[in-house]
């Protein structure tokens, strides 16, 4: 089960709405070993396209160097889908490289201005991908992980 702060789950559907018509992607990295997404760091789609989503090679060197340098993982790889539901592709199995990670997507395709209210509808799914093979997970959201938590946003230039 993927358990995600509300805080954490707007940021992520408000990105995926932001950069509608193209694929929206980043990573929510957190403590290794605790399985608990806590940096939300937004990443450029280099593709720019409404139909794959790729990131900058440098932009992620740099995320997985400063990862390492904080001893956080990707618990989180997210994107969205513009015109078909929230379910991982071939070619994101094909991608899909960190056993660990919640492989998370947001379909866009009833494309909506709401973003962090209660009755905001949005298809958000989560999904673990090991060896090619998918596997959709609970998602729970939960208010805060600690009184007073938000996430911290990375932006890479």
């Amino acid at each position: 089960m993927l358990r995600i702060d509300r805080a954490t789950y707007d940021a992520i559907v408000a990105h995926a709405r932001e950069d509608h018509p193209d694929e929206a992607c980043g990573v929510v990295a957190g403590p290794e070993g605790s399985d608990r997404p806590e940096r939300f760091i937004p990443m450029l789609n280099a593709a720019r396209s409404p139909t794959f989503y790729e990131f900058d090679s440098g932009d992620l060197l740099k995320l997985y160097r400063d990862m390492d340098d904080r001893d956080e993982v990707p618990v989180v790889i997210y994107h969205s889908h513009t015109a078909t539901e929230a379910y991982p592709s071939r070619t994101d199995i094909s991608y899909a490289s960190e056993p660990e990670a919640h492989y998370v997507l947001v379909s866009t395709r009833h494309h909506e201005a709401q973003t962090g209210v209660a009755d905001d509808e949005v298809e958000f799914r989560s999904f673990r991908i090991v060896d090619g093979e998918v596997r959709e997970e609970e998602v729970e959201i939960v208010e805060s992980y600690l009184f007073g938590h938000s996430p911290t946003t990375v932006v890479y230039d």
